[in-house]
């Protein structure tokens, strides 16, 4: 019928022909047909306002299929513009019910994004610039609030029910100014629904800009008790910038307020709530609130979360020391003692003078365990570096004198004052070293550690030997310290401190004093960088004292260094070691090592086994190894063990068993 009409040479209701052939195609899946003839509409010279509504409206509907949302919002919006009541009709009656629902959604979606100026970043509106011909000149259009408002009426028309539509229509008078029109018509969409997060958070912001404290907190605590806090997101990107600003303004200080007051669960996650309402305001970074959020779910034991809100601040500001310091006691609370002290040493870094109070304010315990390891991991590095000698660890010293004086403040332990003094001897600074010494110990220390280290600092004024007697007590108690002492003694004074307490040790035990003897050797041993003459007097005084384990281990240190040695003292070395494995009941082993005694020097191997421990006493050990050879086959190893042990001693039992063994012998066939 329409194409009949517009075939016949009266040329009437042209566009409302083409515009009801367009949607007949439509109807038919002909897109293509159904758009040329709306855009013919669309782009005549005179046109028809309702005919091009309902040819916006259809070329709109095919939007939509093509995926091009955008461009449908604005054939509505311009419809919307031209006549809103025939564009209420038009879709009443052209567009169909399974297609009316999609559309409707998807006119929202493209209303709010226009709302929130996601379309077009660069500014608060777009033009549509078209040819200038018929309705394209009514075309270049901003698309701002009142076309998205008279879009969102549009939807309220025709679904009075949609709540989304109405929130639209409440956004879009927001920002034409009409606040109070807003307000109206969300106070009637909460009388329909009165939990709904988003008409809630909508009101509580319109309350507070008008002032309405109170009323503004009542609807807040309601959108608390949604728990949906995310419906804050888009609002946010409507609302006017002063508006944010006092949103963040107002919760920042409610949650201040509740923390102020009562420390309880709930009311710690009501101000999170407030918190988190902030840090949305502020567009997702506001550090005074992350700070405060981070603390209160450290309180509530979310320490995932509060690391994460830690973070978030640290990304933007990587020496903030609230952030470090905050993390570092999550760190803390986790027992991650690596992290905790990385975080809390950056922080004293940045400034110890405001780190010192945060960790005073802990408990007893968790300050105890704060100080021990600020305490062990400065000490490892601190004797890393001077071990090294590592020279570009000019940094590292600072850093280890700011957490050395820091801890002094902390806590006045000993070790604390001992590792300052340790960390100011490193940087050179030895006078400033021996004041703070004198200045925490006194002038005549009682502990053995402070005595050592005042030692160290007056050994120029001093002659080798005073300055023996106090590190030979440290290094009776700790030998690890007494090595880390040497590190700053030059070579040549050590060599001379060796000697001192070489001499002063062989005294002592003379004298059978053996205990403050190991103290001396043990010096003499550390002094002279493990010398072999050294490492034998302390294992004679070791065993003097039945530390049979520990002379053992000097004994090892010896024997792997025998390469230059003559054999008449390698064989010594040898017998010793075969009388400490003999105390400690290891058989085989001693019996080995005599061995290799008597093929070194056999005539010093006997003369000392005969001074202990025995020939007769050895000569039963070597029996014993030799016969437990001999039951497991051994013949050969057996053989070896009994010409030895009868070299010691002609014993009969060697002697019957050797007879075994040649008997055992002459029966073996070899093949």
């Amino acid at each position: 019928i329409c194409e009949q009409l517009l075939a016949a040479e009266q040329n009437t209701y042209h566009n409302t022909l083409l515009a009801l052939r367009g949607f007949c195609s439509l109807h038919t899946q002909d897109h293509q047909g159904a758009l040329q003839d709306f855009q013919r509409v669309i782009e005549h010279d005179s046109p028809h306002p309702n005919s091009c509504i309902k040819a916006l409206c259809g070329r709109g509907l095919i939007r939509v299929s093509g995926g091009s949302n955008y461009l449908t919002a604005l054939d509505y919006i311009t419809a919307c513009q031209l006549k809103l009541e025939e564009t209420i009709f038009t879709i009443k009656s052209y567009v169909p019910w399974n297609q009316r629902g999609l559309l409707l959604k998807v006119l929202q979606e493209e209303g709010q994004m226009m709302l929130q100026k996601k379309r077009y970043p660069g500014g608060n509106s777009v033009s549509l610039q078209k040819k200038q011909t018929g309705l394209c000149t009514f075309l270049t259009l901003k698309v701002d609030a009142p076309g998205v408002f008279q879009l969102a009426s549009l939807l309220v028309e025709l679904d009075s029910s949609d709540e989304a539509s109405r929130i639209l229509c409440a956004d879009a008078l927001y920002q034409m100014g009409r606040g109070e029109e807003a307000h109206r018509l969300l106070a009637l969409a909460l009388s329909r629904n009165p939990q709904r997060a988003p008409v809630l958070a909508r009101l509580a912001l319109l309350q507070l800009r008008r002032g309405s404290v109170y009323d503004g907190n009542q609807l807040l605590k309601r959108v608390i008790r949604t728990g949906d806090s995310s419906c804050l997101l888009p609002i946010l990107d409507i609302f006017q910038d002063e508006d944010r600003k006092l949103l963040q303004s107002h919760c920042r200080w409610r949650a201040l307020a509740i923390l102020k007051g009562k420390q309880e669960g709930a009311a710690i996650k009501e101000a999170i709530a407030h918190l988190s309402f902030a840090i949305l305001a502020a567009g997702g970074y506001a550090k005074d609130c992350l700070l405060t959020r981070a603390r209160c779910y450290g309180r509530l034991g979310q320490m995932k979360t509060a690391i994460f809100d830690f973070n978030a601040v640290l990304k933007e500001d990587p020496k903030n020391v609230q952030a470090l310091s905050g993390r570092g006691f999550v760190h803390l609370a986790l027992r991650q003692q690596k992290e905790a002290v990385q975080d809390l040493t950056s922080a004293l870094k940045v400034e110890a003078g405001a780190v010192i109070p945060a960790i005073l304010s802990l408990k007893p315990e968790a300050q105890g365990l704060v100080t021990g390891w600020l305490l062990q991991h400065g000490r490892a590095a601190l004797t890393e570096l001077v071990a090294t000698k590592d020279l570009p660890g000019e940094e590292t010293l600072r850093g280890l004198l700011t957490m050395a004086k820091a801890l002094t403040k902390i806590c006045q332990a000993a070790q604390h004052h001992i590792f300052y003094t340790d960390v100011l001897m490193a940087n050179g600074r030895h006078q400033e070293a021996l004041k703070h010494l004198q200045e925490a110990f006194g002038h005549c220390p009682a502990e053995d550690c402070a005595r050592a280290r005042l030692a160290v600092l007056q050994l120029q004024s001093r002659s080798v030997a005073e300055a023996a007697a106090p590190l030979s007590a440290l290094a009776r108690r700790d030998e690890k310290d007494t090595a880390f002492l040497l590190n700053f003694v030059d070579t040549k004074q050590q060599q001379h401190l060796a000697q001192a307490a070489a001499q002063e040790g062989k005294v002592l035990m003379k004298g059978h004093h053996y205990e403050k003897a190991l103290g001396y050797h043990s010096l003499a041993v550390l002094a002279s960088r493990d010398s072999p003459r050294y490492l034998r007097r302390r294992a004679a005084c070791l065993m003097h004292l039945k530390k049979y384990e520990s002379a053992l281990k000097d004994m090892e240190k010896v024997l792997q260094g025998h390469g230059c040695n003559s054999p008449k003292t390698r064989a010594g070395d040898r017998c010793c070691q075969g009388f400490l494995l003999l105390a400690l009941a290891e058989e085989e082993a001693a019996v080995q090592h005599y061995m290799e005694a008597l093929q070194l020097d056999e005539a010093l191997a006997l003369g000392t086994i005969a001074n202990c421990p025995g020939r007769e006493t050895l000569t039963k050990t070597f029996h014993k190894v030799a016969q437990s050879n001999f039951e497991k086959q051994r013949y050969e190893e057996a053989w070896k063990i009994t010409d030895y042990g009868l070299k010691i001693d002609k014993s009969a039992e060697l002697q019957r068993l050797r007879a075994r063994l040649k008997r055992e012998a002459s029966s073996c066939s070899i093949h």
